[in-house]
Order: C-alpha cells, then sequence, then structure tokens
C-alpha cells in the first residue's frame, strides 16, 4: 500500500535573521509529491534588533529551557511572527487550513553549542497549534544532540530527497547560503552516500559587517564586494580557524567566527574579504570528500548574490547553478526542508544520520504540538 501524501507548511527563519520563510510541501516523508507555494514575512528591524539583543543573554545560557529577560521576549515576538506569517500565507495562497495536515516549525536558532550539549531554538510550538488548528511538529534539534551528535544541519536528508527526484548524477554537492553556509555530498552512484556539514559563515559576518558600517544588514547583490580588492592577511587569518582542520560532520554556532577588526579596510574591501572568506571555505570542505562533486546547485539568501556565486564558482571549478534552475526555490528550501522532516518526524523516521551530523546512530526528533495530534495520525 502506497504511504500517505501529507500536506504540510514548512517555516524557517534562519541565522540571518532577515524574516520567515514559509512554504507548502507535499511529502510521505520519503519521497516529494509536490513543492508547492512559498512566501516570505520579513522582520522589521526593532525584530532583529530584539534578536541579536536576545542572542547576547543566550551567550551565557546552560539551560536550554530558560528564557531570561529579553529572551522571554524575543520567543513571544518570534511566535507571533510566524502565527502571522502563517495566516498571511493561507489567505495569499487561499489555502483552507483545514486542507493542511502539519506545520514544521523551526524556530530561531539563539545558540548552537553542541560540544556542551546544548541547542536553543524559541518560539512556542503549542501556541502556534493552538492559534492555527493545526498539529506542529517542533524542536528538531535537541533529540540529535541528546544523542551525542552535532544537531545541524538538519537539511541533508531532504537534500537527497530532491537530487532523487531530479534524477541528478553525481556525486552532487546541495550548499545552502544562510547565515551558515552547509553542504550535502550526494552520490547516487554510491548506494546514495550522504554526507553533510556545515562549511563555514556564509551571509552572518558580511551581514554584521555592512550593518557596522553603512546601518543595513545586507550587501545587496554583492555591489560592494564586486568593487573591492580581498585583504589576503585577513583572509589568511580567518582561514587559519581549528574548524577548517575538522572533517565532517561537523556545525557551527552562527557567532564562532566573530567579526574581526577590519577598520583599516574601505567597506568595499572588507565585504570583498568576507565573501572570498565564504567561497575559500566551501571550497575547502572538497579536500574531506570522497570525490569532486560534479555539480553545486546554491540556495538560501547567498544564492542571490551575484560576487558571492561568482567568487564560490571559481573556487570550485565545475557547474554552479541556482537551485531554482531545477524547479527548486532558493529561498523557500528551508522551508520546505522543515516540512518534510515534519512528516519524517511523525512517522519516526531518522532526521539524523552518523554521516550528517556525527550522531552515533541513525535519530528521529521534533515534539509534537497540538489538542488534534493524536487524531490527526489516524485520518
Amino acid at each position: 500500500m502506497a504511504e500517505r501524501i501529507w500536506r504540510v507548511i514548512g517555516l524557517m527563519s534562519g541565522t540571518s535573521m532577515d524574516g520567515i520563510d514559509v512554504a507548502l510541501l507535499e511529502t510521505d516523508g520519503i519521497s516529494i509529491e509536490r513543492l508547492g507555494p512559498a512566501g516570505f514575512h520579513p522582520y522589521d528591524p526593532s525584530d532583529r534588533k530584539l534578536l541579536r539583543d536576545a542572542m547576547k543573554v543566550a551567550a551565557s545560557l546552560t539551560d536550554r529551557a530558560a528564557r531570561p529577560g529579553i529572551l522571554a521576549d524575543a520567543e513571544a515576538m518570534v511566535t507571533h511572527r510566524h502565527i502571522r506569517a502563517i495566516d498571511s500565507f493561507l489567505s495569499s495562497c487561499q489555502l483552507n487550513r483545514e486542507t493542511v495536515d502539519l506545520i514544521g516549525f523551526h524556530g530561531q536558532t539563539m545558540i548552537h553549542r553542541p560540544e556542551i550539549g546544548l541547542t536553543v531554538q524559541i518560539g512556542d510550538g503549542p501556541k502556534l497549534a493552538e492559534h492555527t488548528g493545526i498539529p506542529v511538529v517542533y524542536d528538531f534539534r535537541a533529540a540529535d544532540v541528546a544523542a551525542g551528535g552535532q544537531g545541524a544541519p538538519l537539511v541533508p536528508l531532504f537534500h537527497g530527497a530532491l537530487v532523487r527526484k531530479a534524477q541528478l548524477e553525481g556525486p552532487v554537492a546541495v550548499l545552502n547560503l544562510g547565515g551558515i553556509a552547509n553542504v550535502s555530498y550526494i552520490d547516487s552512484a554510491d548506494n546514495d552516500q550522504l554526507i553533510a556539514c556545515d562549511t563555514g559563515p556564509a551571509n552572518a559576518l558580511i551581514d554584521d559587517f555592512m550593518l557596522k558600517r553603512i546601518g543595513v544588514p545586507i550587501d545587496r547583490n554583492g555591489a560592494c564586494a564586486s568593487r573591492g580588492a580581498v585583504d589576503e592577511a585577513v583572509l589568511n587569518a580567518l582561514m587559519g580557524h581549528d574548524y577548517f582542520n575538522k572533517p565532517p560532520p561537523k556545525s557551527l554556532d552562527r557567532d564562532a567566527f566573530m567579526l574581526p577588526d577590519l577598520t583599516a579596510l574601505s567597506d568595499e574591501d572588507g565585504a570583498a574579504t568576507l565573501t572570498e572568506f565564504t567561497a575559500r571555505a566551501v571550497a575547502h570542505i572538497m579536500r574531506f570528500l570522497p570525490k569532486p562533486p560534479v555539480l553545486w546547485v546554491l540556495c538560501g539568501g547567498g544564492a542571490r548574490n551575484p560576487e558571492m556565486v561568482r567568487r564560490i564558482g571559481a573556487h570550485v571549478g565545475v557547474p554552479t547553478i541556482i537551485s531554482d534552475e531545477l524547479g527548486w526555490s532558493a529561498d523557500a528550501l528551508e522551508a520546505q526542508a522543515f516540512a518534510y522532516l515534519a512528516v519524517r518526524s511523525l512517522r519516526k523516521l531518522p532526521l539524523t544520520l552518523p554521516a550528517t551530523t556525527s550522531v552515533p546512530v541513525p535519530v528521529c526528533g521534533g515534539v509534537l504540538a497540538g489538542s488534534g495530534a493524536a487524531a490527526s495520525l489516524q485520518k
């Protein structure tokens, strides 16, 4: 008997902290039936400031359930913005919420320190379920970290499902360029071999630099970086970080790489140096892969930065395409991934594997919320 196809909304608020991606997916948690519509709900400047201030408080957390001071305010804001994002998405897509089976809710990462067994994503899953009347799966990372894994990246199994659906001959690298960059290496010729890790910063350092210099947290279209020159001394110091000597699987906190002192550099040279850092960190991971990828598929916010894309392509030396060329939305891919993982969670299928997070054995995860959740499983 064919497995049930679930209609799921996925929600993702990434380390770039620019807003909430919302996407509809139809899946059985193994294969992908249909990639549905997607939307974006931006955070306003006060929201982003609240999140940045809350991250400073979160840096000292030892209890993942604690919400001291401003962290509680940030969680309330994140939950409210997600509620508003879902309501807007349902309305704009003319979707009846009764036709949606499930929501996959990632929340906003405040701190990710798997080396001390700590990962914290804020956002009230039960409140979201109560408002929407739709069961919600949330808190996806905790089970993996509790089992000894890195808790990230979580999207590789979804990337693998996309590669299978597109019948791409591998090995293929799917590279998500959010605040942090993560790669999924998929080799269909080798029993669908899957390896994953964070490669290093993508947009996080650039966004922080631009916010500090011009008050706007983005180098839009890489325009500033495209006019600058790379400072090799600064870049070599950044690439000397111990993280780059570790083989995958491995993961990063957003602020694992602090913004270096670039006061001697112009805006253009600073942006160029940090953009080149992203590209070289991506290329550096190839030395740890079984075979060089024959294709790189780029998604996430950085895929909209032509200068970043150009530099990555120059370093990897093989065809580099934006995921939209395959019919995969570069903007919505992570939201779709958490819709996919929500179904896997309900079906008690693994979300993470030893080769994706270093967890000792495949691990399921996620927490189910909603008064109708048990009944929904029987539909």
